[in-house]
């Protein structure tokens, strides 16, 4: 869908970074968490954006995809839509890749020969219309998704003699998947990474990166308890840049091989791709590489060129696992019954950058830590309710863009300024004025299969912050910092949920939705500096309680 955004991005392609040698050991060691990659391409039949772009281009374009991936024997995934479906070229092509290692699913954008089979009215300028309540489910009420979906599966079985096993799409609503599953049994997905606007789309708050089985209401929504649950692991898109692709939210540095600031650029690949297998991770983690042929081989053949060896010599090494679609939604309902605890944790950041972070993720909430030229905030909160149904569990959208949101508690991009992200600030009192705390290089580690942890020295003492499936908690070790606290900040005339503090916990409202921040340890306040609100600690420790309940 990003063929619009490609051709007004005009960000610079970044200057010197990171380079080191990808080192690793020859085997996976025991007790090694699995770094699983899977390449993943859609394919459309038509392209009415660029007169240029014909049906040869397009089926060129997957034909090379193949030819580039079995030159360095990595499987994966293409996801046809409909008009690629039918096409006799793609079906030839498709059915003699080895099922052992490659897949093939369904691109959930609906084209006018989909839409027609069904019996519904074509509302599109184009036989296929990128918009969102024209090409998406989004647009279609319950009973037209359904129709649309037995066509779809109907015909992918008389072309391949199986129904389709991963279903993916830009966006996708709750209805949609859970009818996929109830009647075909499909066993993983895949929606778009966060953002917001890009392309009419805006997924925001949600499960950072890695999947998540959703809550029957809510198809962005992690559900809590395996009774309310759709058990279809949901696979988050696209390979986001673990701290640029937040703070610009709006725009895209992903591993995707057209962007030239990014998946486009080598050193940008060898640091991510190095961070993604090296770092500390809990659980496991989870990229994805490869790219829609409406960008054609021109634009991504450079970046896949690059991207594929390294790939390669990463699972040579046992340092990551190269799988479809299929293979990983799999092997996740082998391993998880509920949504588990994951982390996406950098290190080390590109050449001319201190930041470090962490992304933590449970079926209870997400959260954000960056540390950037010593100083260490929260950029991200946001809880997650099974009990909240997305927008389109019902009803259509009638615009040209689709919204899903969870319940932000700290939102740095949305209540910040774009490449600045807010948030929870550790401050102290210095001489009676307000600082933010200084410190060193924090240290990731995971104290259990729920618990990540992060060490930050500070002076000749220590900040230990333990996230955990339902909390979050700071603890000052050896006097850090004098009179330190958590301040809630945004920028100047940002909007936000929050309503009030009442008692010791922080009340917001959102989307018409109650709920709040309880602290199980510390007190809040009102700021003096500006801010929202201030955390302070009891005996050195703060902890937040992080469940909508």
């Amino acid at each position: 869908m990003r063929f619009k955004t490609l051709l007004i991005f005009t960000s610079a392609v970044m200057a010197a970074v990171v380079t080191a040698p990808l080192f690793a050991q020859k085997k996976t060691k025991p007790g090694h968490t699995p770094k699983i990659v899977n390449i993943v391409n859609f394919i459309r039949d038509i392209e009415p954006r660029d007169a240029s772009i014909t049906k040869d281009v397009l089926y060129q374009t997957v034909v090379n995809q193949i030819a580039l991936m079995k030159q360095y024997h990595l499987g994966g995934t293409f996801l046809l839509q409909y008009d690629a479906l039918i096409d006799k070229r793609y079906q030839e092509l498709l059915k003699t890749l080895p099922k052992d290692e490659f897949e093939i699913g369904g691109w959930w954008e609906l084209p006018q020969p989909l839409i027609e089979k069904a019996g519904i009215k074509w509302r599109g300028k184009y036989a296929w219309d990128w918009h969102s309540d024209i090409g998406f489910s989004v647009g279609y009420t319950p009973a037209e998704r359904e129709k649309i979906i037995d066509v779809y599966f109907a015909d992918f079985k008389s072309i391949f003699g199986y129904y389709p096993k991963s279903i993916a799409s830009w966006v996708i609503d709750a209805h949609s998947l859970n009818y996929m599953y109830d009647k075909y049994k499909i066993v993983a997905s895949a929606n778009c990474k966060d953002q917001v606007g890009t392309d009419g789309f805006t997924l925001w708050g949600g499960y950072w990166n890695q999947a998540y089985y959703p809550s029957r209401l809510n198809a962005y929504m992690p559900a809590q308890h395996a009774d309310k649950q759709l058990p279809v692991p949901v696979f988050r898109m696209l390979g986001s840049d673990p701290i640029r692709q937040y703070a610009d939210g709006s725009s895209v540095t992903t591993l995707e091989p057209v962007y030239p600031h990014a998946g486009g650029n080598e050193q940008w690949i060898n640091w991510f791709l190095q961070t993604f297998a090296n770092d500390s991770s809990l659980g496991y983690n989870y990229t994805q590489a490869g790219q829609e042929n409406s960008f054609t081989w021109d634009a991504m053949k450079k970046g896949l060129e690059w991207q594929m060896p390294v790939i390669a010599r990463l699972r040579k090494q046992g340092k990551v696992r190269v799988e479809t679609m299929a293979q990983s939604g799999e092997w996740f309902k082998r391993t998880y019954k509920v949504t588990p605890a994951t982390t996406f944790t950098v290190s080390r950041d590109l050449e001319n950058s201190d930041k470090k972070t962490v992304w933590y993720n449970s079926r209870f909430y997400r959260t954000n830590l960056l540390w950037e030229n010593g100083t260490l905030r929260i950029t991200d909160i946001h809880l997650f309710n099974e009990t909240v149904p997305d927008k389109y569990l019902n009803n259509v959208t009638t615009v040209n863009q689709s919204f899903f949101y969870t319940l932000p508690l700290a939102d740095g991009f949305q209540w910040g300024k774009r490449g600045k992200p807010e948030g929870f600030r550790l401050m102290m009192n210095d001489g009676g004025g307000e600082v933010p705390v200084q410190g060193g290089d924090p240290v990731f580690t995971n104290l259990n299969t729920t618990t990540a942890h992060a060490s930050w020295p500070v002076g000749k003492g220590y900040f230990e912050i333990n996230m955990s499936e339902k909390s979050l908690t700071i603890t000052a070790k050896n006097h850090p910092a004098g009179d330190w606290s958590l301040d809630l900040c945004i920028a100047e005339g940002a909007k936000t949920p929050f309503k009030q503090l009442t008692g010791n916990s922080a009340l917001y409202e959102f989307d018409g939705h109650t709920y709040r921040l309880a602290m199980q340890q510390g007190t809040l306040e009102k700021a003096t500096n500006g801010c929202l609100y201030r955390i302070r600690p009891q005996d050195q420790r703060v902890v937040l309680l992080l469940a909508d309940q």
